[in-house]
């Protein structure tokens, strides 16, 4: 069993206020998931230690309140998940999502399995680069494919794609510079199915800061005409 400190952090009005508007009646799910952040997400390297005193603010709620922007009972695939974020808070805040990890890593592979059974959340992790054939294979045709802090759009949009479902969607949770990121490489995006890119935040009403993040639409790309010679 895992021994952690004091929770300072939820003695704050504000968090406890929002953990609670995220989480409802599964906040004592989440306060599990945030002590083994803070004990075995440190000890092994997924989250580092100067992260324990903001662990709720910057991590936990800032992936909760991206379930208020995802249609209810999608099927969502979080890759790149490391620590599970943004798929175990998403899990524990939307009700009816069908949430899937997934972690390349056997380390964090590792802990997620045992971070999913200790919270009592029934969702599937799967081990794998979310641009493998297997992984394709496994959990493709997702409604959503969601992820944080996991690489520049360009190469998100790649690895993402090919999982998400006709008319499904990129939900990925970015910071600042998401704007210029689309400009930089909406070309890129467009080249892989996915358009109508755009910014939103989501959690104004909760968070002292929102959570930005860039969404689009997979849409099929018609056949390239063949060349006829003549």
């Amino acid at each position: 069993m895992f021994h952690v400190k004091h929770d300072s952090e939820f003695d704050r009005d504000e968090i406890a206020s929002a953990a609670f508007a995220v989480f409802g009646d599964r906040l004592g799910r989440a306060r599990v998931y945030r002590d083994l952040l803070a004990t075995a997400g440190v000890e092994r390297g997924l989250i580092g230690p100067r992260e324990i005193e903001r662990l709720w603010d910057r991590h936990i709620l800032n992936c909760g309140v991206l379930a208020t922007a995802l249609p209810d009972g999608a099927g969502v695939v979080d890759i790149g998940s490391g620590a599970g974020l943004p798929g175990i808070p998403l899990a524990l805040a939307g009700r009816t999502l069908r949430v899937t990890l997934v972690e390349p890593l056997e380390r964090r592979h590792a802990f997620l399995l045992e971070a999913v059974e200790a919270i009592g959340l029934e969702i599937e992790v799967v081990r794998g680069r979310a641009e493998e054939r297997s992984v394709i294979a496994a959990v493709g045709d997702a409604d959503v494919v969601t992820s944080r802090a996991v690489a520049p759009l360009d190469r998100l949009a790649r690895w993402s794609a090919p999982l998400i479902r006709s008319g499904g969607e990129l939900v990925a949770i970015k910071g600042a510079s998401a704007a210029e990121e689309i400009a930089t490489h909406a070309s890129a995006v467009g080249k892989v199915g996915l358009t109508a890119l755009r910014v939103e935040t989501v959690g104004a009403d909760t968070l002292s800061v929102p959570t930005t993040i860039v969404r689009g639409r997979r849409v099929d790309r018609p056949e390239k005409r063949r060349r006829t010679s003549r």
